[in-house]
């Protein structure tokens, strides 16, 4: 992490986790739990249900509450579908796009862009994911596909905005498999995407963006990942859904750095 030039965010992402009845739990258990520095943001992206009761919950501290998901249209004939404006109408700060999981659903590099736009106009913060498969790692291919992500998402997107994005390296093999990447590697890899982001919009925004790491961090490796300089918080998932470990997150994010 690297405080002097940009933010450190722990965000948490639920997946399909915890009903509405569980989260306004959830939240009052995490608020007495908070840590008092105050050098880390923290964010919570819950399912869509649960948005309502989580800024409740939140309103009063901290905490930004985010979705996991969004649509790029502003509205019309999308059965199932989430808007920007609907998210920040319910009092988001965030949105996760790109995720691998909704990748793999169908999402595609387009997709992931239109979606940046649109939260970015909506005034949302995305969360854009990225990251390589274990066939790719293993081919060598890792950096040419993760600059091609990250190239494709952030097409389109204004110098001024730039920095109002976060990008979260996920990669495939270590989400929910309990496989993390060294902080080596997870280190060799956000440094790059600092390196591409550098080449598209120069120096200052590339030191001034927050780059996460996304793969199975916990409660256990958090503190050596995030000691990495190039790694300025977590995408965290089933440690995110345990106030305990989220809160031993945060803690090891708010270390001291050079």
């Amino acid at each position: 992490m690297n405080r002097k030039y940009r933010k450190t965010l722990i965000a948490g992402n639920w997946k399909m986790n915890k009903t509405p009845s569980e989260t306004k739990a959830f939240m009052s258990e995490l608020k007495g739990l908070l840590p008092k520095g105050r050098w880390c943001d923290i964010a919570l992206c819950v399912p869509a249900v649960c948005i309502p009761a989580a800024v409740r919950a939140m309103r009063e501290t901290r905490v930004g509450i985010g979705a996991e998901n969004c649509n790029a249209n502003p509205s019309g004939a999308y059965t199932g579908e989430i808007s920007t404006s609907m998210l920040t109408d319910a009092g988001c700060k965030y949105v996760i796009v790109g995720h691998s999981e909704r990748r793999a659903m169908g999402e595609t590099d387009a997709d992931v862009n239109a979606k940046a736009l649109a939260a970015l106009d909506a005034g949302l913060v995305p969360i854009i994911c990225c990251g390589e498969s274990l066939e790719q790692r293993e081919a060598g291919i890792t950096e040419e596909w993760i600059t091609m992500q990250i190239k494709l998402a952030l097409a389109g997107i204004s110098e001024d905005k730039i920095r109002k994005i976060v990008i979260a390296y996920e990669p495939i093999w270590a989400i929910g498999t309990g496989r993390t990447a060294t902080p080596e590697q997870a280190e060799e890899v956000c440094q790059h995407i600092r390196v591409v982001v550098r080449k598209l919009f120069g120096s200052k925004n590339a030191r001034a963006t927050t780059i996460l790491y996304g793969g199975s961090m916990n409660e256990k490796n958090a503190y050596e990942l995030l000691a990495q300089p190039d790694i300025d918080g977590g995408l965290i998932g089933g440690a995110s859904l345990v106030p305990s470990k989220f809160v031993k997150i945060i803690e090891d994010a708010n270390q001291p750095t050079a």
